[in-house]
């Protein structure tokens, strides 16, 4: 059992002197203000399990437990996937779905201090605050859900429970399994640095492993009886770098050599890496992949070996809709900015310090609805692809100091104590307030999908998955 160094500040989260409220959002903010307590116990154990990709089965039944503590049917082990799960409440139209994710990054364990101390040196910790994103999701639903059950709107929620964004992109099997087909509108949040209306599309990536298959032998005594796969792979890594002149410069290529041989003295007869290609258009994405692939074979070629490339998976850039932006600006607006304490202030500060970042603090304002730009670049995520089946109305909330070096000790020390928590409260509310906006006002609904349609205009999604179930306990 490992022992936490939690932050607990369980106050009443504060905000400027808000304007006044409609009741439908009066109350979803009263309910997630209800929910307050158990929504940080939860984000604290999901915080504390801090489990990878496809293994979050402790974080998942959580949330699902919760999920059917307060009235959704939910539906676990969806999607050939054990820890993906919808929870559903409510019938008819319209449908909402929310997106919450609850999977952790290896490596980054840290207590909840602002300077790096690992919880458990080389364990995972929450590096992108997903102990905060599914929580904060889940309980928007069950304040929308309050609305349903008590006749204020009529319609469906559903929350996504949905495994896997860091590495596999869990996402990518539940749309193959048609779980979104139904759905109106989709909403999704990510924790930032700055709270906003999220209108950029992020990249769109292609993950593959390579692999060099070669002939062993003596490295000193005979080695002209060996191919070495590791000479391939030198070959293969060389000429993505001299790519790399010739590409655009929104274009991004990333790889991980996961085996180079064992010893020095032989001449090594296997070779494998991890490579991915990013840019902010899936057709510029497409070719560059298409590119390497190729020069994986000229590797194999001047080294005299075999060769295999396996498709992981790929996945789209986001399907921005300012639309539904529009709506969530509106309420960001109606809220106004998270209000820190001084103890909070200095807890920034001093990680800002730590991180070798200017001394700024917190971000407590709210920004105007930003344009959106061709060339963002950023992340990437699998919420790209549920943007192509359904419209997704997306928004990022404040929940480590600005500046702070993301997947880093930084934002997990962060994502465990009242930064965090203050940010996932807002997120929530945020959320639950636009979602009353949509069941209320049938033309909000519309107006979204038409957004989406134009946008999308005569492409047919396709996802990139290999064939077969997900590769759930793989490394």
């Amino acid at each position: 059992m490992r022992t936490l160094f939690i932050l607990l500040i369980v106050a009443p989260v504060l905000y400027a002197q808000p304007q006044k409220l409609p009741a439908n959002k009066k109350a979803v903010i009263e309910s997630i203000e209800k929910q307050q307590a158990q929504l940080i116990e939860i984000s604290n154990k999901i915080w504390a399990y801090a489990e990878t990709a496809f293994r979050e089965n402790n974080s998942a039944k959580t949330l699902a437990d919760y999920a059917e503590a307060m009235g959704f049917t939910v539906q676990r082990g969806v999607a050939e996937i054990p820890t993906a799960f919808v929870a559903t409440y409510g019938n008819g139209r319209p449908v909402i779905g929310i997106l919450g994710e609850f999977d952790a990054l290896p490596g980054l364990s840290q207590k909840t201090v602002p300077v790096k101390e690992p919880l458990e040196e080389g364990k995972p910790g929450h590096g992108c605050g997903h102990n905060l994103f599914g929580t904060a999701s889940l309980g928007a639903a069950v304040a929308v859900k309050e609305l349903i059950a008590s006749g204020k709107i009529k319609g469906t929620i559903k929350f996504f429970g949905t495994p896997a964004e860091e590495k596999f992109f869990g996402k990518l099997w539940m749309v193959r399994a048609g779980l979104f087909n139904d759905v109106d509108v989709c909403l999704d949040w990510h924790p930032g640095a700055e709270t906003k209306a999220a209108v950029q599309t992020g990249l769109s990536l292609v993950d593959f492993i390579v692999e060099f298959y070669g002939q062993a032998a003596h490295a000193s005594a005979d080695p002209w009886n060996g191919r070495s796969a590791s000479d391939a792979l030198e070959l293969y890594t060389t000429g993505i770098n001299y790519y790399r002149e010739h590409i655009r410069p929104s274009t991004r290529i990333h790889y991980h050599i996961q085996d180079g041989g064992q010893v020095v003295n032989v001449v090594p007869d296997y070779a494998r890496l991890w490579v991915r290609v990013r840019d902010p258009k899936r057709q510029v994405m497409q070719e560059v992949y298409e590119r390497v692939k190729k020069m994986a074979e000229g590797a194999a070629i001047m080294a005299n070996v075999d060769y295999k490339i396996s498709l992981v998976s790929g996945i789209y850039e986001i399907l921005v809709n300012r639309t539904g932006a529009s709506y969530i600006q509106k309420n960001l607006e109606l809220l106004g900015p998270i209000q820190y304490t001084d103890e909070e202030i200095a807890f920034a500060k001093k990680i800002q310090e730590s991180t070798g970042k200017p001394q700024v603090g917190l971000h407590s304002k709210v920004e105007p609805l930003e344009e959106t730009r061709e060339d963002a670049g950023g992340g990437s995520t699998d919420v790209g692809d549920v943007s192509w089946v359904v419209p997704v109305v997306r928004l990022s909330v404040a929940t480590a100091p600005v500046g702070t070096p993301w997947h880093s000790w930084a934002v997990v020390a962060c994502g465990g104590m009242s930064i965090g928590h203050k940010g996932m409260l807002h997120a929530a509310k945020t959320l639950a307030m636009t979602m009353a906006d949509l069941y209320e006002d049938p033309k909000k609904v519309e107006a979204v999908k038409a957004e989406f349609a134009q946008r999308k205009g005569n492409h047919v999604y396709s996802g990139m998955v290999p064939p077969g179930p997900p590769p759930v306990g793989k490394d």
